[in-house]
């Protein structure tokens, strides 16, 4: 390993203080241990080994005499460093900024020049560089260009892009639920391209209908399979830049009844793909040859249950699963097939299956570094509300905790692609975020030189954590806020926030609680929030995934029955309590309104869904199986069903141009509670989205309907 300077780097201390300040915003570069950050449109450079000498490597003179308009977004490096993508003009595709304008510059000269200036402007999608720095890649409207650096030649790759055919990118439903964006790989000679290709033709739409912005309504179409429907067509492809011919690689399954969910190059004809079944239960890694399209199978797991090919609550997209050690000869993969997430070392092959964390406890790979054979992960031994990072040897098998015992609480980690340097953020309850840079070699810390400064967090009521054991023997962590005045002689009202579902947990070590919940706690009431079993919390496989056909079944009961522990403490109102969700937790807080009436009493649910069969079919058909298969499931699951027991106060919120849980979970909702003659409240926001934040005054106007609704129905301050 690089011997490190860390503190013994001798500069002013106003240097550091300037360091200090762009920790914040540090991208790290490729293959190296540098980091840019964008001083106001200035692209400067900092080695982590050589930090009293940055090197400013792109003006805003220099973008400015391009013909640059617009802010830096993000920067696409070459392999050498010496060119770079400018990232700028960015419109939303789906849930991200994915399309926009990229501008390339030669940072030996200064000079740089629009791409793709003959195609839509903020049309072009995840450009990269070929190894030989000749040509760029990028998607536009679904198909797949190649740009000649010195000629400015725009070369087709791919023709039949449509609305329904979709080339180096992805439809809506495989970027919300595999995390799968950018659909398209350069190989390591810069001579082809393998990419993704997905049929949507038979994925029918859904139609949203826009009543506000035009003298008509107009019907906005959103292509979205929904549960039981068949998945869309995809096939994976290798484009020779020289001959534009393409090879499909032979994956054995039905194109439309499997998911590519990850690919990557081996070598310069090998390309290792991912692919797991439609019910998601079996991933089968193959090689493929990109010259024979012969797939060869290299390792394949089962589950009774699922399988998480990535860690799906980290919001990381489009990263491979598979980290390649000794020399690309083996690779490191993660199963929690033993009732732990572990980390296994399997051989190129296939034949051998080595165990690489061992011990009882969960670990989520996060890095490796091939120096020090020093493999990286997130766990949490002790207190599933906070995370650590901890260090496994490849060789040695030896085990550390990394994180210094001084940072308590949730920590995360941003690392470098050696594995060597990391930022580091650090926070809990009790403590705000506090950042820095550091080596991973002891923890040691490169930035800021100053001792680590923890400061409470400066807010108007307190957090604490507690765990409660319900009737059926589930111990679950909870967060609890408190009025700062609270007085454990008096009774509040009680406020739960809930989600539920495997897609998050809520109970963290964190030093916020919900939003809308916060505004309301210093008018005195209690919230809790709780995680049950199938939410993605490091309690091992049997807590994570015993949810499996049972979503809406046991993370209901189990939130109902903690609920009933704590309804025993003194200083709860049993007549005032509360619960809100939103999304999954919409369904949630519908499901515990209307199937447990004498405890809930007021209930906000936003943007539910209503019935299972509404929702898309990858994450539904992941955690039920196929409605033809588990329909009884289905009906007990869905808040619909159970609506007409309904005694309490409900909001429910929705936005119509929800494309995620779509408007028509609420009018489902609002026929069943009109057949029973059941009274609720409703709101509904014209053409926003499942955030229900665009236009002027909306996020002002839900946060007061929000509160309003509460303090009339479950009247806050302690008696």
């Amino acid at each position: 390993m690089k011997k490190l300077l860390l503190l013994f780097i001798l500069v002013s201390s106003s240097l550091f203080a300037q360091k200090n300040s762009i920790i914040n915003q540090l991208n790290w570069l490729p293959n190296s241990h540098s980091f840019w950050v964008n001083e106001q449109n200035n692209v400067v450079v900092y080695d982590v080994d050589k930090l009293d000498k940055n090197k400013t490597v792109l003006t805003k003179e220099q973008l400015k005499t391009s013909g640059f308009e617009g802010v830096i977004e993000e920067l696409v490096w070459n392999e050498t460093k010496t060119k770079v993508l400018v990232y700028t003009n960015s419109k939303k595709v789906w849930r991200a900024n994915t399309k926009g304008d990229y501008w390339c510059f030669d940072l030996e000269t200064g000079k740089g020049k629009q791409l793709g200036a003959n195609l839509e402007k903020s049309s072009l999608m995840f450009a990269k560089f070929s190894s030989d720095n000749e040509n760029v890649a990028y998607v536009s409207k679904h198909n797949i260009y190649i740009e000649n650096l010195n000629s400015g030649k725009i070369t087709s790759l791919t023709t039949d892009g449509t609305d329904k055919i979709i080339n180096g990118t992805f439809d809506w439903v495989y970027e919300e639920e595999l995390a799968a964006r950018d659909g398209f790989r350069w190989s390591p000679d810069g001579k082809s391209i393998a990419f993704w290709r997905v049929d949507a033709t038979e994925t029918k739409f859904h139609l949203m209908i826009n009543n506000t912005d035009a003298l008509y309504p107009f019907i906005v179409p959103v292509e979205y399979p929904k549960a039981g429907e068949k998945p869309a067509s995809v096939k994976i492809g290798v484009i020779d830049v020289a001959s534009l011919k393409t090879n499909w690689l032979n994956i054995p399954g039905e194109p439309d009844n499997n998911y590519l969910v990850r690919m990557e190059w081996v070598a310069n004809q090998e390309v290792m793909v991912v692919q797991l079944n439609r019910h998601q239960n079996q991933a089968t890694l193959y090689n493929c040859n990109t010259q024979s399209g012969k797939a060869n199978v290299i390792y394949q797991e089962k589950s009774d249950t699922w399988i998480d090919v990535f860690d799906i609550s980290s919001g990381v997209y489009d990263g491979f699963p598979c980290q390649f050690v000794d020399n690309g000869k083996a690779f490191l993969w993660s199963s929690d097939a033993d009732g732990w997430m572990h980390i296994y070392k399997i051989s190129i092959d296939g034949k051998k299956k080595e165990l690489i964390t061992t011990q009882g406890f969960d670990a989520y790979f996060k890095a490796y570094n091939d120096k020090t054979k020093s493999v990286y992960y997130i766990a949490s031994p002790k207190d599933a509300t906070q995370r650590y990072l901890y260090e496994t040897n490849l060789n040695s098998k030896k085990t550390k905790r990394v994180t210094p015992e001084v940072y308590v609480g949730t920590n995360n980690y941003e690392f470098s692609t050696d594995g060597t340097y990391a930022k580091h953020l650090n926070s809990s309850i009790n403590r705000n975020f506090n950042i820095r840079l550091v080596s991973l070699s002891n923890h040691k810390k490169v930035l800021p030189l100053e001792a680590d400064v923890f400061t409470e967090p400066n807010r108007d009521f307190s957090l604490e954590k507690f765990k409660v054991t319900t009737v059926d023997g589930i111990e679950m962590d909870g967060i609890m806020a408190k009025p700062l005045d609270f007085d454990p002689n008096k009774k509040y009202p009680l406020f739960f926030y809930v989600y539920g579902e495997p897609m998050a947990s809520v109970a963290n070590d964190m030093p916020y609680f919900n939003d809308f919940i916060e505004l309301l706690i210093p008018k005195g009431y209690i919230g809790i929030a709780m995680d049950n079993r199938g939410t993605p919390v490091l309690k091992g496989t049997q807590w994570r995934k015993c949810i499996y056909k049972n979503i809406g079944i046991i993370n209901t009961r189990d939130q109902a029955m903690a609920a009933k522990e704590i309804l025993k403490w003194n200083f709860i109102d049993t007549d005032r309590v509360a619960v809100h969700g939103w999304s999954g937790g919409g369904a949630v807080t519908l499901n515990l309104m209307f199937q447990y009436p004498e405890i809930y009493k007021t209930g906000v649910a936003i943007a539910a869904v209503t019935d299972q069969h509404f929702y898309d079919n990858i994450y539904t058909e992941r955690y039920m199986g196929l409605p033809t298969e588990s329909e009884a499931s289905y009906i007990q699951a869905s808040p619909v069903t159970h609506a007409k027991n309904l005694k309490g106060n409900l909001l429910y919120i929705h936005g119509t141009g929800d494309d995620n849980v779509h408007y028509k979970n609420a009018e489902v909702l609002i026929n069943e509670l009109v057949k029973y003659d059941k009274m609720f409240d409703l709101m509904i926001y014209p053409n926003r989205t499942h955030g229900i934040y665009e236009g002027e005054g909306t996020s002002k106007h839900l946060s007061d309907t929000f509160v309003k609704f509460i303090e009339k129905n479950c009247p806050p301050g302690a008696k």
